[in-house]
């Protein structure tokens, strides 16, 4: 007869192998393909620890949005301030707030992290819509995300989203530079212009710009649409971030997960693939290293 009183599990405690926590804001997408779904996968897959704050509930699957229904931002702010209280935050990832209300809630959090940590990065992603176009907030998405943009180390809009923001006088395609200028002037220290949405037929041309120092990268345009790139690309830049790894490390590094992910993935149904989240990317990067 075996004795269980000799072979007690011991509890593991806390320790500095722990991963890092990134805290991220957005929606749930029930079809697992973007949101906060794509989020954990992705900031998991890196070796970070995710916590979701849920600022929408959508009613989606891979191809359409069918209903956006904003959480209320008190919920949104319990929700935060709970996990704020007790756990060291390496990283926050931003993506569909819903309305202005829950940026609001959203902008005071991230201030008063920045009162003890005025380097924590914030990755934010501003979507305005899914890749269909359907719409992801329940009002102007532009005026609700305006809090956020100075609060943000980094923002990650792609063509659209850019052209959007800056007006669709100076386009993305001509002017990438002066739309840079313009998204940095509301406070963001960093932007990433992609150009998933491009008019290259052949490539995908990604651009980083700082002060005074810009980069792009260019990559196969792989074959068919995806549900959740976006999102992926995000989320993998603010688990390196967390990690403590440098900006333009993490950029790098980021893109060449999610083109991974996309080179790898998945159809659920016809429509958007499924990016697949859960490849070994750290080890595959250590071991080739």
């Amino acid at each position: 007869m075996a004795d269980g009183g000799s072979h007690q599990v011991s509890r593991l405690s806390s320790s500095a192998s722990a991963p890092p926590c990134v805290l991220v804001f957005s929606g749930s997408d029930p079809s697992g393909g973007a949101g906060l779904q794509a989020d954990i996968t992705a900031i998991a897959s890196l070796d970070a620890h995710p916590m979701s704050v849920v600022t929408v509930l959508t009613v989606q699957d891979n191809q359409h949005v069918f209903g956006v229904h904003p959480v209320a931002a008190d919920l949104v702010r319990h929700q935060a301030q709970v996990l704020v209280d007790r756990i060291e935050i390496a990283a926050v990832k931003l993506g569909i707030v819903g309305n202005r209300a829950n940026a609001d809630v959203i902008a005071a959090i991230i201030r008063d992290l920045r009162v003890r940590q005025p380097d924590l990065p914030v990755v934010f992603d501003p979507v305005l819509a899914n890749g269909a176009g359907d719409a992801l907030a329940s009002e102007d998405p532009i005026a609700a995300l305006a809090p956020l943009f100075a609060l943000a180390t980094v923002i990650t809009p792609n063509r659209i989203e850019a052209n959007r923001l800056c007006g669709d006088k100076i386009n993305s395609d001509q002017h990438p530079d002066i739309q840079a200028q313009q998204l940095m002037a509301r406070g963001c220290q960093h932007v990433l212009l992609k150009g998933g949405h491009g008019p290259e037929l052949n490539h995908v041309l990604n651009r980083w710009y700082t002060a005074g120092q810009q980069r792009s990268w260019e990559w196969p345009r792989l074959p068919g649409e995806f549900h959740g790139s976006g999102c992926t690309l995000a989320a993998a830049l603010a688990a390196l971030l967390a990690r403590g790894w440098s900006m333009e490390q993490a950029i790098d590094a980021a893109q060449t997960y999610c083109q991974q992910t996309l080179a790898s993935s998945y159809a659920i149904a016809d429509g958007q693939r499924i990016p697949n989240r859960t490849l070994p990317f750290l080890q595959q990067t250590k071991e080739s290293s």
